[in-house]
């Protein structure tokens, strides 16, 4: 029967190759080892093996690859190309992943395509045509590991990673380079908006390391939790390295975030962190370390408390209080239009800021801090 469990192949300790009965499996010592080749068969594999590939996926419109219920300890490969039947509904996530001391990973040379160029429209999650509006859905994980994955074409933002205790996530590229373009729905605007790489929120003990990040909005974007660690990042093209915005949310609280050792290039922003008009939260002890900055179109180092909708107001309030914040060795260049640094803090909501070893330079609008008293780094 197509997508069962074949007992004889499991008697005689082969791996079961879900999904494909011409296909031709190899020895293993391992009776839990699945191979899936249809789509209709995932469920099958996710819920009796332990190790799992997943090979030449083909989505079907509306159809998620559901990893929420994988057993304890389970790895899960994708090989091949992955791809997605076009879904117009902002709230379908095309793979959720779930589940404790899991693993997922790449095998060389695959692919997992988002179908970005059938919903790109210029204005990603803010209007224009339905699209799914999270690619990747981590949530309710512990001790998880997803590694070596190779991501491109997401419609809207890439990974949302909420709820996680204990997550590493290493050695992935994301690229959504093919959205740098208008398109003939984009009036004249890259194709691809709102394109962050990852998303954290209410998680803690979450590490990224040595990932390639390319797209057009932030790279990594951390809203709340603790613990968070993200190192040896590069990023082009998009809105940099970013706390927040912070308020107005279900979780306002982030403690604990270190952004180390990673460059980011021809980007709107450096080093970010922003909060919501008139809302309240707390950000505190947050260290941007050894950052290589290079063509910066926008601000190099950024704090602003006048976000409203989205946008800067140019008022800033003091709900959202910001302290123990430490640049050090953040270095590199802005463009004419930039501002080296930006700091818009309320009345007294910002304190202990610490510069060390920053020095970003070629910012044709120079430095506007209102805090510390003593202004901008030099």
């Amino acid at each position: 029967m197509k997508g069962s469990l074949v007992a004889a192949a499991a008697a005689a300790a082969l791996p079961v190759v879900i999904g494909s009965p011409d296909s031709d499996p190899t020895l293993t010592d391992d009776a839990a080892s699945c191979t899936v080749t249809e789509y209709a068969s995932i469920s099958s594999a996710v819920a009796s093996c332990t190790n799992i590939v997943l090979s030449d996926i083909s989505a079907p419109p509306s159809s998620t690859i559901d990893l929420q219920g994988l057993q304890t300890g389970a790895v899960v490969t994708f090989a091949g190309t992955t791809t997605f039947g076009t879904t117009v509904d902002s709230s379908f996530d095309p793979i959720v992943i779930s589940g404790t001391n899991y693993t997922i990973t790449g095998a060389e040379g695959h692919i997992i395509d988002g179908n970005g160029q059938a919903y790109w429209d210029g204005q990603g999650s803010n209007g224009g045509g339905a699209k799914p509006n999270h690619f990747v859905v981590v949530k309710k994980t512990t001790n998880g590991a997803i590694t070596n994955l190779n991501i491109q074409n997401w419609p809207v933002h890439c990974f949302s990673i909420t709820g996680c205790q204990g997550l590493s996530i290493s050695g992935l590229t994301l690229n959504n380079t093919a959205g740098d373009e208008p398109n003939d729905a984009s009036d004249g605007d890259p194709a691809a908006h709102n394109s962050d790489g990852f998303d954290i929120a209410s998680s803690d003990y979450v590490t990224l390391d040595n990932i390639k990040v390319y797209n057009q909005d932030d790279c990594v974007a951390v809203t709340s939790g603790t613990h968070i660690t993200v190192n040896n990042m590069f990023c082009s093209g998009g809105h940099g390295l970013s706390i927040g915005s912070i308020g107005g949310k279900s979780n306002n609280t982030l403690d604990g975030v270190i952004f180390s050792n990673s460059q980011i290039v021809d980007s709107s922003n450096g080093c970010r962190i922003k909060t919501n008009s008139n809302t309240t939260g707390t950000v505190n002890d947050i260290t941007y370390q050894n950052i290589t900055l290079s063509n910066i179109d926008t601000y190099g180092i950024d704090v602003q408390q006048d976000y409203l909708n989205g946008g800067p107001t140019g008022e800033p309030t003091n709900g959202v209080s910001i302290s123990n914040i430490k640049f050090i060795d953040v270095t590199g260049t802005a463009t004419e239009k930039a501002y080296n640094y930006y700091v818009l803090c309320g009345n007294g909501s910002c304190s202990n800021f610490t510069y060390e070893g920053v020095s970003i330079t070629g910012g044709g609008k120079g430095g506007s801090c209102n805090f510390p008293d003593s202004g901008c780094p030099s």
